[in-house]
């Protein structure tokens, strides 16, 4: 790979600079080294400590320092801290860090989320909290921490909001979750009204079911497959394809990042306010 930062390549985010959450791993991972391959540096951070009513394990500091470090070998400089979403002032010293070592910040990923699943009657308190806390309330706060930098700049910029297809087709057992997302599309919406006369794009994107570690672990095969004793990840699969028109079980975060990247690049400088369902076919 050529090193960017000597003027040698024809990135789509020469010189830009991007703040993602949820960076150590998965979607959060890729759209970080995508982003680095294209030009951009990247702020990236994560929250390395379980959430009480998430089943599977969450990112580690570790894993934070992998992305780190894969972003680096693509020849981009990179800012990685921990910072819990819920926590305001966390991801406010990240943002400025970043901004202090780059100059700069033009590329906004709302990307940190946790998933759970339980029927909305004996939810309890604690799990429907953690998700509003985390998946809405935590992009509030990330928007709020980074995006004033990218008003300052003056040159513009983007926004992107993960959100689901949950917030636009209906599942079983995923009442906090939905509720989370579908706050997200509003939320996007008004930004987008609020920050267009900035020149700042804000849109969300809605996966169907990603590849990731979120889901592939034995508590998610659990609550999709709960007829069975130890579901292994072709029974998970057998369900989730059966969700996607297109014959795919499930798409890799690659796929989410590829739209990630024409949005924030020039060849999305137009698109705001909009939800772009990256579904496989799952809301026909």
């Amino acid at each position: 790979m050529v090193d960017t930062r000597n003027g040698d390549s024809m990135g789509k985010l020469d010189g830009q600079v991007a703040f993602i959450t949820g960076a150590g791993r998965g979607q959060g991972r890729s759209h970080a080294v995508r982003l680095a391959s294209e030009g951009a540096d990247i702020i990236a951070t994560d929250a390395p400590a379980p959430v009480g009513s998430v089943r599977y394990p969450l990112a580690t500091a570790d894993d934070l320092a992998e992305t780190a470090r894969q972003v680096e070998a693509v020849g981009r400089r990179v800012v990685a801290r921990n910072a819990d979403v819920r926590d305001s002032t966390a991801l406010a010293e990240v943002a400025r860090a970043g901004v202090d070592e780059f100059g700069r910040l033009d590329v906004v990923l709302a990307n940190a989320g946790i998933f759970s699943a339980e029927p909305t009657l004996s939810m309890s308190d604690e799990t429907w909290q953690d998700m509003i806390d985390i998946n809405l309330t935590g992009v509030f706060k990330t928007i709020k921490a980074a995006v004033p930098h990218v008003v300052e700049g003056g040159r513009g910029g983007s926004v992107v909001i993960t959100s689901s297809l949950a917030a636009l087709h209906v599942n079983d057992h995923t009442a906090h979750y939905s509720a989370a997302k579908s706050g997200l599309v509003m939320m996007m919406k008004v930004l987008a009204k609020e920050l267009a006369p900035h020149n700042i794009r804000v849109n969300t994107v809605h996966p169907t079911t990603v590849g990731t570690d979120m889901i592939h672990n034995d508590a998610i095969y659990g609550l999709f497959r709960p007829d069975l004793e130890n579901p292994m990840r072709e029974d998970f699969e057998e369900v989730v394809r059966g969700i996607n028109r297109l014959p795919v079980a499930s798409l890799e975060p690659g796929d989410v990042t590829s739209t990630v990247l024409h949005l924030v690049s020039d060849g999305g400088r137009y698109i705001t306010g909009t939800t772009i369902p990256i579904d496989a076919g799952a809301g026909l």
